[in-house]
């Protein structure tokens, strides 16, 4: 459950957005979703550290070099499925055709069966929703599968590559991504920076405060000559 274990680091921990995607194997973007709470699900937060898969130690060297990896001390027991399509909720089945479509026009280059076993669905679901021969084909729309839900951007990224490879094509490389790490990395720096200042600003004024305070009533600092 790596969203779910994404959201308690981001509740509970000052770990970076990078330490905790790279942790539970996540997109950075996915994390920030969560973070910002725009995600399409609401996780309820799962402890890492009572499930034995990182220490407090671990976290807090993390917290204090936001360049270090954390180290997990065992992964999560793998979901074992010898055959069948990938499950999915079945609150999310409804979009699964939203998602085929997307792919279908983005990715022409990934075969049937990598679609299918993505999202979890059959062939003839494909070439309906490809043939536009659907049901339901008029309330298809194309969306992306990341952001419903379907599939993780890590899986997504995966595939495009194999499939690209396997065309010989080059792989389209997403340049938005590596401009919005640098601006988020950017804006924490500024918040945090902001915020040393405004507490410095804050005890310094504090200091001048209680220091003039101090001045007004020493009975010893009145002028000795008055009456």
């Amino acid at each position: 459950m790596p969203h779910a274990t994404a959201s308690w680091l981001v509740d509970n921990t000052a770990l970076s957005f990078d330490q905790i995607a790279e942790f539970c194997g996540l997109h950075i973007l996915e994390v920030q979703a969560i973070a910002d709470d725009t995600a399409s699900i609401k996780y309820t937060g799962r402890d890492p550290v009572r499930a034995h898969e990182i220490t407090m130690d671990e976290i807090h060297k993390g917290e204090a070099n936001g360049d270090y990896k954390l180290k997990m001390l065992k992964g999560p027991e793998p979901v074992r499925r010898t055959k069948g399509p990938r499950y999915t909720p079945v609150s999310k089945r409804q979009d699964k055709p939203d998602g085929i479509a997307w792919i279908l026009r983005n990715h022409p280059e990934i075969s049937d069966g990598a679609i299918g076993k993505l999202i979890g669905t059959t062939r003839t679901t494909i070439a309906a929703i490809r043939d536009r021969t659907h049901w339901n084909i008029s309330n298809i729309t194309p969306k992306d599968p990341v952001t419903l839900g379907l599939c993780s951007q890590r899986e997504l990224d995966a595939l495009v590559a194999r499939a690209a490879k396997k065309a010989g094509i080059e792989a389209p490389t997403d340049s938005r991504l590596d401009g919005d790490r640098e601006a988020l990395i950017e804006e924490l720096r500024r918040e945090r920076d902001d915020a040393a200042r405004r507490a410095e600003e804050a005890l310094k004024s504090e200091s001048e405060f209680i220091s003039g305070a101090a001045t007004i009533l020493d009975p010893f600092s009145s002028n000795k000559g008055e009456v």
